[in-house]
């Protein structure tokens, strides 16, 4: 017998290249809730919220801040249960410390650092002090323009300007800027204006067929739209801090 070595047997394996690893980065819309005391009037409030902007808090990432809740204050120790009911995804929790008693038995979610807040807090002023008036400055807003339409499952977050859409916004697809919305198409989306507290922002739509409308945190579900309006070129603006829902000339 002879001995048959194939070029196999003598060349070693050859070296696999690592994988490459792809990274991106992605920003995420998270509400921030802050119950008061009483909890239980608080919760009876966010209850009759839910009701009228019924699945808002669906699949959305919440911050609860508990900074106006007292360590000792009635019913915290069954709040994140009743949330938890209420099914409000929580992401993470401040103004408050583990050590408290009434939070020994929450499940605690991972600490979250450096989010940008897109409201201003106001602080009351002590009596008898004034404070010189503050001026800002002045910032560019950008638009953020969308020559295509927006399919469902799709979010488009811009908080720096208005958003424009040249064409249409699926069912299920979600707006979320800063400033105004602009649709030139049907919006049957969900559309949510003046992030970051700017009550003057507006939306429009060629078409309005909108799931849910939202301004500076008031918002306004499909079934409490209009009939006339359904489908027809309409603004939202709010007013006494109730969306309205008005035609287009």
């Amino acid at each position: 017998m002879t001995d048959q070595t194939t070029s196999a047997d003598l060349d070693p394996a050859p070296a696999r290249a690592p994988m490459r690893i792809r990274a991106r980065g992605r920003s995420f819309l998270a509400l921030v809730l802050s119950p008061e005391a009483p909890l239980d009037a608080w919760l009876e409030g966010l209850d009759n919220q839910i009701a009228r902007s019924v699945g808002f808090f669906a699949g959305r990432p919440v911050i609860l801040d508990l900074g106006l809740v007292a360590q000792d204050a009635e019913g915290l120790e069954t709040l994140q249960a009743a949330l938890n009911e209420r099914s409000i995804h929580m992401i993470g929790i401040e103004g408050a410390d583990r050590s408290w008693t009434a939070l020994s038995e929450w499940d605690w979610p991972a600490s979250l650092e450096g989010g940008r807040a897109s409201g201003a807090v106001e602080f009351p002023e002590a009596e008898g002090e004034t404070s010189a008036p503050v001026e800002m400055a002045a910032q560019r807003a950008e638009t953020l323009i969308l020559d295509r339409a927006i399919r469902s499952g799709q979010s488009i977050m811009h908080l720096e300007g208005d958003i424009v859409v040249i064409g249409s916004v699926a069912s299920g697809a979600e707006l979320v800027a800063g400033g105004s919305i602009h649709v030139y198409g049907a919006l049957r989306g969900r559309a949510i204006a003046g992030v970051g507290g700017q009550p003057n922002a507006r939306i429009f739509a060629a078409r309005m067929q909108a799931e849910l409308l939202a301004i500076d945190g008031f918002y306004m579900i499909a079934e409490e739209m209009d009939a006339a309006i359904h489908d027809q070129p309409a603004q939202a603006l709010l007013a006494e801090d109730r969306v309205t829902v008005t035609k287009l000339p």
